[in-house]
């Protein structure tokens, strides 16, 4: 039998899952900043539920890993945070509004295979159930720069409105019953370019002239502002479009600059007004990094009635780690702080590792009965940066041989002077 993981997975090495973690924990911290409660749910749902017409539509639907539980039940692997959100708020309808929760769990798609794009992966969703002002949608971009000043990294975030979208299809005459297609070639534009939409809109059967104007509209160019003022000549009356422009203004305001991508789309069918993706700058990733925007009707239609306006943004965990570590010559191993290394000592090590675990230092201790030149070789290749000599003669002194690992340099002392300078 040849040992091998399905394609599209990954094993997480201590290294990368320590990075990982401290990615998720900086995202924590920003979600708390900003008001934001934790929430787990299932990775098993219905598969009723994930293929309802109220929430991915046919794309994701491709992607979704689907079985039967051993009563027959139909289940599926859910593919995204967004759609269990929604469930979970049908079933606790007595939740104060706005909710405002976040979740970071594994998702998964059965989808194409590519550098950075994964079968199973984390996402960390931030959402607000429950309001309708472009507020909202305004402080989820703003939370998503803070996030990511955090991560030391840059990002531009792009913003656009799906109700836009629609108000220009209108204006070309595209038929409601093909908008949706339409939207998808769209979304296209910048990974495939001009030439690739214009063919997949030929081959929906849309007349050249419309799609000359369809092109026109959505690649419109210049400042935020100058975008806005050309397409308020076109499309009078645009609610999405004065969506956008109010949402843009609250970012201003907070002292955030997106950028205003007429052609943003986002893939899912659940959107239904502002959508927002995030783009590295200065990265090999170059697909986006978080992304979201408001879906004001599927949690209502769970529930069979209105008043459950929702917005939130996805945060992709394996690729945030992909551009860090890039950037990053050496990667942790360990989380450990100090190595104790028993010579003849092992009883009494035992004891030593007890007190610095006590003192709230990560402590290791060698349990192989090797020398102390092997054990030294073993702290050096996971990183540890201080080890601790226990031999008899410095414990019959009450003290123990302290070893910085960067410098080299040894001192022997007491216990209490060890955790001191390792807590430095």
């Amino acid at each position: 039998m040849e040992l091998q993981i399905p394609k599209g997975t990954r094993d997480v090495p201590p290294e990368e899952k320590i990075a990982k973690d401290r990615i998720v924990g900086t995202l924590k911290e920003v979600f708390e900043l900003y008001g934001y409660a934790p929430l787990d749910t299932p990775i098993l749902e219905k598969f009723d539920i994930l293929a309802s017409k109220y929430a991915g539509g046919a794309e994701i639907m491709k992607e979704t890993f689907r079985l039967n539980d051993q009563g027959g039940r139909e289940l599926g692997l859910r593919y995204d945070l967004t759609v269990p959100l929604a469930r979970y708020v049908g079933m606790n309808q007595n939740i104060k509004m706005p909710f405002k929760r976040y979740q970071i769990g594994e998702v998964f798609r059965d989808g194409p295979v590519a550098s950075a794009r994964y079968r199973q992966f984390t996402q960390c969703d931030v959402d607000v159930v429950g309001a309708s002002s472009m507020a909202a949608d305004a402080e989820i971009v703003a939370l998503a720069y803070a996030a990511f000043r955090k991560l030391k990294l840059e990002v531009v975030i792009k913003v656009n409105s799906r109700k836009l979208l629609n108000d220009a299809l209108d204006y070309c005459g595209i038929p409601k019953e093909k908008q949706e297609a339409v939207i998808l070639s769209i979304d296209k534009l910048e990974k495939f370019g001009i030439n690739a939409v214009k063919n997949e809109l030929n081959e929906q059967k849309i007349e050249d002239s419309k799609i000359s104007r369809i092109i026109d509209i959505t690649c419109v160019n210049g400042s935020n502002g100058e975008k806005i003022s050309q397409l308020g000549k076109i499309l009078k009356n645009s609610e999405g479009l004065k969506e956008a422009e109010e949402v843009l203004s609250y970012l201003q305001n907070m002292g955030c600059e997106a950028d205003f991508d007429v052609s943003l789309a986002r893939g899912l069918s659940y959107y239904t007004g502002t959508v927002f993706e995030g783009i590295l700058k200065n990265s090999s990733v170059k697909s986006s990094v978080c992304g979201g925007g408001r879906y004001d009707n599927m949690v209502g239609a769970f529930l069979g009635k209105e008043g459950y306006p929702a917005v939130g943004i996805s945060f992709g965990v394996d690729r945030i780690y992909d551009a860090i570590a890039e950037k990053q010559e050496s990667k942790q191993k360990t989380s450990t702080k100090i190595y104790v290394i028993p010579i003849k000592t092992l009883s009494e090590s035992m004891k030593i590792a007890q007190q610095l675990r006590a003192a709230g230092i990560n402590t290791d201790i060698g349990l192989m009965e090797r020398g102390p030149s092997k054990n030294l070789e073993y702290a050096n290749s996971l990183g540890i940066p201080f080890v601790v000599f226990a031999g008899k003669k410095e414990l019959e002194q009450g003290k123990l041989k302290l070893r910085d690992m960067g410098s080299g340099k040894e001192e022997t002392v007491e216990i209490k002077e060890i955790i001191k300078k390792v807590r430095e």
